[in-house]
């Protein structure tokens, strides 16, 4: 079980749920609030909850920061351990969400650090899972591959601070609050940056469609 907040936590069993061998919660709260609650007064189970509802989102922030999907699990890993350690320092009544990503964005910086090499984008974190629509056409298909294969290779020639914007916007759908908190700027910071981060894209975007 994981030591309450402020205590060392368990990576073993808090990894083993981050990879989806959690144990499973018969019964759990349906508000994220209560199972913040919980967490923070050393329910290890409400926390596993917690981490099953934005793995997907932790894993897409940190393929936006870092290149290579092994690296973006550990920082995901890590940054939820860190997050647990931390909970005694979480804001009643704030969102979760923005929160839990913001810590991801800083561990995967500082991994990508480490390694000392510029950051991509993570083709298999960034991209919109599949829908249960009925299966489009083989052409249509072709032709979504081909567009989003566009779209991701102009984004990796973007800056870190323009993929995170993007990303959060298009493919995580935060709002303008939660944008603003995982950033960590002021939520009227929000709309011109991410008008800017546009710009910049369109110009890419015209760049790698120029090239093929």
């Amino acid at each position: 079980m994981l030591a309450p907040p402020g205590q060392q936590a368990e990576p073993a069993r808090l990894a083993g749920c981050i990879k989806g061998t959690g144990e499973p919660w018969e019964g759990r709260p349906t508000e994220e609030s209560e199972l913040i609650e919980r967490a923070q007064r050393g329910d290890a189970l409400a926390y596993e909850d917690l981490v099953r509802r934005h793995q997907d989102a932790a894993l897409r922030t940190a393929g936006l920061v870092l290149a290579g999907g092994a690296d973006a699990e550990d920082a995901v890993q890590e940054a939820f351990v860190k997050a647990y350690a931390a909970l005694g320092r979480f804001r009643a009544g704030s969102p979760f969400r923005p929160w839990i990503l913001r810590i991801v964005a800083n561990e995967a910086r500082n991994r990508r650090r480490s390694a000392g090499r510029r950051a991509g984008l993570a083709l298999r974190f960034a991209e919109d899972r599949p829908t249960v629509d009925a299966a489009p056409s083989p052409e249509a298909a072709v032709l979504a591959r081909e567009q989003r294969s566009t779209l991701l290779a102009a984004m990796s020639g973007l800056g870190e601070d323009d993929r995170l914007v993007l990303g959060y916007r298009y493919f995580l759908d935060l709002g303008e609050a939660e944008m603003a908190e995982a950033l960590g700027i002021a939520r009227g910071t929000v709309k011109s940056r991410l008008s800017r981060a546009i710009g910049r894209l369109r110009t890419r975007l015209a760049s790698v469609e120029a090239g093929r």
